[in-house]
């Protein structure tokens, strides 16, 4: 499914269901005192990750959360992970073909009664409001979820933190969304990062939103 939105450089891997594939025991220490579903889904999510690797010629191997719990990928990888009820994904590229890479899926459905007045600013409340309703498209989910690729694209290149008011996304209904970012930010070689373009889609009641860029900009 998630294939769908990314370009060629990116590998990937999903999973509609929760997989008992062994953890490293550096992995496992982290979720050793977990629920079972917290467990089953980490577990799920990082075997993605493995096969994504895998297809880019690594050997499996821990993959642990370093600052704010973002994933630790092998040098010369950019990835992003991403997991919700019926859904596990994780996406990977060489950092020379992909800058910037970030993923986000969530249940098809409205958001909760006033989630909305917490992450949308008033111009994303009006051109989500001019959104065509025929399709029968959350478009309060997909804003949501756009946001949250909007960070995992940018906290690896900045290291900063991004609210969900510093970002402005307007979405189309051609499965594609802008962002325009409205706080400083910086990657590593100084170059500003000023927005992001993601793609979207909306298949078996997930929502699938995803940034894969070639540079900054």
């Amino acid at each position: 499914m998630i294939e769908r939105i990314l370009p060629p450089a990116v590998r990937w891997s999903h999973s509609f269901g929760d997989r008992d594939d062994p953890l490293f025991p550096e992995e496992l220490a982290l979720v050793e005192r977990a629920v079972e579903k917290r467990r089953a889904e980490f577990a799920t999510v990082r075997a993605c990750a493995r096969e994504a690797l895998a297809a880019l010629g690594h050997p499996p191997a821990p993959l642990l959360p370093g600052l704010r719990g973002a994933p630790v990928w092998p040098d010369g990888v950019v990835g992003s992970m991403t997991h919700c009820a019926g859904y596990r994904a994780a996406v990977v590229a060489p950092s020379d073909e992909i800058a910037l890479l970030g993923i986000d899926a969530e249940p098809h459905a409205a958001l909760p009664e006033g989630v909305l007045d917490t992450i949308a600013r008033p111009e994303e409340h009006t051109s989500l409001a001019a959104l065509p309703t025929a399709e029968g498209i959350a478009w309060d989910r997909l804003l949501f979820s756009a946001k949250e690729s909007v960070y995992k694209a940018w906290f690896p290149v900045t290291r900063s933190w991004l609210d969900f008011d510093e970002a402005s996304i307007v979405i189309a209904p051609d499965g594609t969304f802008t962002v325009r970012v409205l706080i400083p930010g910086f990657a590593p070689t100084g170059e500003r990062l000023t927005g992001f373009e993601g793609r979207w889609l909306v298949d078996r009641d997930i929502v699938v939103t995803c940034i894969a860029m070639t540079g900054i900009r």
